[in-house]
């Protein structure tokens, strides 16, 4: 197995991959190389779409959002993993489930509470 650096396509950031790997990502993003965070920011924008030609489009536009930043690809690459865990934060907020699991009980009883002290 012959290891190669494949430049991402998207934010420049070089990683080291075997040519299978490098085949089967270009495979799945229409010929591209996309790192494994700009791979993961054009799933979820796929998953959002649901058009036939999703996957394209989501290429061409995280390819475009990458190419407004003119920074190092090490701080792109921190810009979007921020970005991506807001989306998805956000996306968890909105569940009624997930806002319950995270909030304070106002039953809960607290150290010193004269409720809970039973004096004989």
């Amino acid at each position: 197995m012959e290891i190669e650096s494949a430049k991402c396509e998207c934010c420049g950031l070089e990683e080291d991959c075997t040519q299978d790997y490098i085949s089967d990502v270009k495979a799945k993003f229409d010929g591209k190389w996309l790192c494994g965070l700009c791979s993961e920011a054009v799933r979820d924008e796929v998953c959002r779409g649901q058009k036939p030609s999703a996957m394209e489009e989501a290429v061409k536009a995280h390819m475009s959002f990458c190419r407004k930043f003119k920074s190092n690809p090490a701080v792109r690459v921190a810009d979007g993993m921020r970005q991506m865990l807001r989306r998805r934060s956000g996306d968890l907020s909105s569940s009624p489930a997930s806002s319950k699991k995270y909030s304070r009980s106002s039953s809960s009883s607290q150290v010193g509470d004269s409720s809970t002290l039973t004096l004989y």
